[in-house]
């Protein structure tokens, strides 16, 4: 083994049927259900009359209705009410052009029946065309005719959206309930909070989990070897997983590997977690969030790529109603991928299917049950990376498709997945759900790797090392929770209990080779190496591991302008770990984390912002170099910040300001393995401190143009003033920014993105002269580009290039060996939808 080896939304009370999501997201922009929200109260924020508002350019493509509607609402922000039944089954011509919002509307419903009339408030009401009054009484009828339909659809506050990004177009979101549970703007959030969306996945043509975080703000994503990564924020890892919000425990190779073909977004929360997660890392937590059957009409697309090296893809994604009522609907997700890598040797065949099913039970009740699987095959992949020295202390310069693998490497992964989900909404307003989730990851690999140091001119130096390994992990999870306003003081409040229980096993088993072959002149090697005799497969290791934690959140409206968000988690752990060299266990009962935060609006669109939390993460598996377990991590996590939503929330902006506190934070001890094993030392750092900036804006700053750009720096320290984690970047800016034409180049949308990082300030000792040498990567910046056409309605065409000007770098620089990231690449896909 390496030495390096580590590592629903819920349903709205209304008598509609949950099949129209977007119009349930339509209805719920109604000013009886942004009253009851956080991030559209009319105490702060008045719409103006729909007669006054501005024209604006829109691009919205032919489809479902329901799909259309919530995209010209997220683009326009315009104020919609009516019955969800209305737009079941119609489709709508689109809109395209400089347009008021009355305009727009009457263009999107065209041939559809009905009409949205303006109810003299600065809203606009959804009904079938045949009702409409004289013109003479329109303006007092459709005031009345708006109270009614209000009164119909009995907006709360949930209502105000899950979050969901899908179909929308937009970068960012308008809800999120990742941080604490309870679902808030991202205004009213007091962590910062980046979200991922559909829309700038596709844009980015961004395939895997790990390559949306790293165009997050300050996230660092570092290649172990061929197939492994590891993923920090603010200085520390980052192993806090959710999937919809429930915690998922992540493999060796991580969550982060999986494809994005099967989410709606990814959000990341930055700072602490414990509230919802337990146990766990202070840099950030990690929600990824599944697609859903949402569709009361048959709709799906299918995609073609084409790509460097080889690169061939092919996605179907498919929604359809189950029943002739729609309230039971289908979605199923297929993908297939086969690629050759830039390094040699080193390929991919991956497939992914993703399949859920929605059932409303009842007018207020809905079951999701789904059901996922995705399986990765790795050819000739590399294990461990490249060395920075020659055998005379002089450093190397590989090309970057060098490799230290042999050709019968292999590392193939395979993760299979099962939930339920149930929500029930009350007429008080209070929502109820309960999750049950089953997770099955599993490794097998056959590796070879070279470690030494080879002679610049003869290439010999080189010893060979390898492994049989299999890894198996299941994971079992149960939760319930409940969330609702509730009175006080003569406010409205919101407070959200939890229970959860969470049950993880892992089993390693390995075989080894007593004799291995030389390895020869490493300048000419080629992967060709005889396979090892291998021993028979042991049961090196197994783990069981437990959580059950009890947790509350409350928001409380202390004043229009000022929310107390208040939270704690009570948990019991659990840790067993048996190897045939050593049996640990570790225990740790009531541990108690609390989570404060506090929201100050300064005016309609800017909120100031603090929150507090305390940290706690046992460490049971880190030993020192004298064999000795490390003890749990312990500290704290304050962020103080502004945050703004502008543009009727279609353009989030914040700043922060942070500061982590740690003790005995485990670190690589470098030069030290545990002994009697190849695994890593680790040593505890006193007084480990991360302190920074961050400031990110996302969305639609003028009709046709999204960004989504950010700006981090941070410093990480012992108390020693050694810096910690220092293969990180202490300062990163990433953009990413697209324009829609016009006139003549109609349908083209062009895009682009930089990404940059300062110096990485790591420091390693020459094996052959003994002298400290600066091994960091030094300061660079990547270019991307996008283009995508519009060729009919329903067919695209998008070219992406990555590292447009081919820069050489290092994609990893820790643990003694570097891993070069990747060349210039292009990607071209086909798109059609229907």
């Amino acid at each position: 083994m390496s030495r390096h080896a580590t590592h629903h939304p819920t349903p709205a009370a209304q008598p509609a049927r949950f099949a129209l999501r977007p119009m349930v997201l339509a209805v719920q922009l109604a000013v009886v259900g942004a009253a009851a929200s956080g991030w559209a109260d009319p105490a702060h924020a008045q719409a103006a009359p729909a007669s006054q508002a501005s024209a604006r350019s829109y691009d919205i493509p032919a489809g479902p209705l329901s799909t259309v509607l919530v995209r010209f609402l997220s683009e326009s922000g315009v104020l919609l009410s009516g019955s969800t039944e209305l737009a079941k089954g119609k489709d709508s011509p689109g809109v395209k052009g400089n347009r008021t919002p009355g305009e727009a509307l009457a263009a999107l419903l065209a041939g559809t029946g009905l009409e949205a009339v303006p109810d003299g408030q600065g809203r606009y009401v959804l009904r079938p065309a045949a009702a409409r009054t004289e013109s003479s009484a329109a303006s007092s009828s459709a005031g009345s005719q708006a109270t009614a339909t209000l009164t119909e659809v009995q907006v709360t506050a949930q209502a105000l959206g899950d979050g969901t990004t899908e179909g929308t177009g937009s970068y960012t979101t308008r809800s999120t309930s990742a941080a604490t549970g309870l679902n808030l703007s991202l205004r009213d959030t007091p962590q910062s909070v980046t979200v991922v969306t559909r829309q700038r996945m596709d844009d980015q043509a961004i395939e895997r989990v790990q390559d949306a975080l790293e165009t997050t703000a300050g996230v660092s994503v570092v290649a172990d070897d061929g197939a492994r990564n590891m993923v920090f924020s603010r200085g520390f890892s980052v192993s806090n997983y959710q999937i919809d919000g429930v915690p998922a425990q992540s493999g060796w190779v991580g969550l982060e590997t999986t494809s994005t073909v099967l989410y709606d977004r990814v959000e990341m929360v930055r700072g602490p977690s414990g509230l919802l997660n337990g146990m766990g890392d202070p840099s950030a937590s990690i929600n990824l969030v599944r697609k859903r059957a949402d569709s009361d009409r048959f709709t799906g697309s299918v995609q073609a790529e084409l790509g460097s090296w080889n690169h061939r893809a092919a996605t179907a994604d498919l929604s359809t109603p189950l029943n002739a009522s729609g309230t039971v609907r289908g979605r199923l997700v297929a993908h297939a991928v086969n690629e050759n890598s830039y390094v040699d040797l080193e390929g991919k065949k991956a497939t992914v299917l993703y399949g859920v099913v929605e059932a409303d039970l009842t007018p207020h009740t809905r079951l999701s049950v789904g059901a996922s699987g995705q399986s990765d095959k790795r050819s000739g992949v590399s294990w461990n990376g490249l060395n920075y020295w020659y055998a005379d202390g002089t450093r190397t310069d590989w090309q970057r498709s060098k490799t230290a693998a042999a050709r019968w490497n292999r590392w193939d992964t395979g993760d299979r997945a099962a939930f339920a989900t149930l929500d029930h909404a009350l007429s008080s307003g209070w929502k109820l759900r309960a999750d049950l989730s089953y997770r099955k990851h599993h490794e097998d690999w056959k590796l070879l790797w070279l470690e030494g140091l080879s002679d610049r001119a003869t290439g010999l130096g080189m010893e060979p090392w390898g492994r049989i390994y299999k890894y198996d992990q299941a994971q079992t999870q149960l939760s319930f929770s409940a969330s609702g306003p509730f009175q006080l003081w003569g406010r409205t409040h919101e407070l959200m209990v939890g229970l959860t229980h969470n049950r993880v096993k892992y089993v390693a088993s390995a075989a080894d080779a007593p004799d291995f072959a030389p390895v020869g002149n490493f300048n000419l090697w080629n992967g060709i190496y005889p396979e090892p005799l291998w021993g028979e497969l042991f049961v090196e290791g197994t783990i069981a591991e437990r959580q059950t934690a009890a947790y509350a959140a409350t928001r409380l409206q202390l004043s229009d302008a000022l929310k107390l968000v208040l939270g704690a988690r009570l948990a019991n752990w659990t840790y067993d770990y048996v190897a045939d060299w050593t049996t640990f266990k570790d225990r740790r009962n009531n541990v108690l984390i609390p989570y404060g935060g506090l929201v100050y609006d300064l005016n309609k669109q800017v909120s100031a912002y603090a929150s507090y939390t305390k940290i706690f993460k046992p460490q049971s598996f880190s030993q020192d170099r004298n064999g000795n377990r490390l003890e749990p991590v312990d500290g704290s996590g304050l962020e103080v910040g502004v945050k703004g939503a502008f543009l009727d929330g279609r353009l989030n902006a914040s700043a922060a300001v942070f500061r982590i506190e740690q003790d005995k934070l485990a670190v690589p001890d470098e030069g030290y393995l545990v002994p009697g094993t190849v695994f890593q030392a680790m040593r505890p750092a006193k007084g480990a401190k991360s302190q920074g900036v961050e400031l990110e804006v996302a969305g639609e700053v003028i009709p046709g143009w999204h960004l989504g750009a950010a700006w981090t720096k941070f410093s990480a320290r012992d108390a020693q003033g050694e810096n910690v984690n220092p293969a990180q970047p202490r300062q990163q800016f990433k953009l990413f920014t697209k324009v829609r034409l016009g006139g003549a180049l109609a349908g083209l949308t062009l895009g682009g993105g930089l990404a940059w990082q300062s110096t990485v300030p790591y420091y390693l000792t020459n094996p052959v002269t003994g002298l400290s040498e600066h091994v960091g990567q030094r300061a660079y910046s990547v270019v991307d580009l996008m283009a995508h056409y519009q060729i009919t309605p329903k067919t695209s065409v998008q070219f992406n290039v990555k590292n447009l000007f081919d820069k050489k770098y290092y994609g990893s620089s820790s643990y003694g060996v570097l891993v070069y990231g990747a060349p210039r690449s292009f990607n071209a896909a086909l798109k059609y939808q229907f």
